[in-house]
C-alpha cells in the first residue's frame, strides 16, 4: 500500500513537472521578449511568471492534481485563491533570488532565471500539492 502511494506520489511529480516545462516555456518566452524590448527585470519577471502560473492553474487542476479535486474541501474558488497566494509568494521569492543573483553575484540574467526557476519548482510542488490542491 505505501509502495502505491509513492508510485502515484511520484507519476505526480512527473505531470507536474510535465505542466511546469511547459509554464517555464511560456515564462523564458515572455521574459526574453520583454527583455529583449528593453523592460526592466522585476516587471519582465512579473509578467512572464504570471503568463506561466495561469497556464499552471489550469494544466495543474486539469491532469496533475484532478484526482485530488474530489477529496478537496472546498470550492473551485478557494483553490483559485490558495494558488494564487502560493504563486505571489513564490514570486516574491523568484524576483528577489533573481536580483540578489544578478546583481549581487553578478550572473547573467538568464542563466540567474535557470537557476531561480529550480528553487520555485520545488516549493511550488509541495505547496500545491500540500496545501492548494
Amino acid at each position: 500500500m505505501k509502495s502505491n502511494r509513492l508510485n502515484a506520489g511520484f507519476i505526480q511529480f512527473l505531470k507536474f513537472n510535465a505542466v511546469g516545462l511547459l509554464n517555464t516555456l511560456i515564462d523564458f518566452a515572455v521574459f526574453t521578449l520583454l527583455h529583449s524590448l528593453g523592460i526592466m527585470n522585476a516587471p519582465a519577471q512579473v509578467i512572464s511568471y504570471s503568463a506561466g502560473t495561469a497556464n499552471s492553474f489550469f494544466w495543474n487542476k486539469k491532469v496533475t492534481f484532478r484526482d485530488r479535486a474530489t477529496n478537496q474541501r472546498g470550492s473551485n474558488r478557494l483553490q483559485l485563491v490558495k494558488f494564487i497566494v502560493l504563486n505571489l509568494a513564490v514570486l516574491g521569492i523568484s524576483v528577489l533570488l533573481m536580483h540578489f543573483l544578478t546583481d549581487s553575484f553578478g550572473i547573467q540574467v538568464l542563466i540567474a532565471k535557470v537557476l531561480v526557476t529550480f528553487v520555485t519548482v520545488i516549493i511550488n510542488f509541495f505547496g500545491s500539492r500540500m496545501w492548494v490542491f
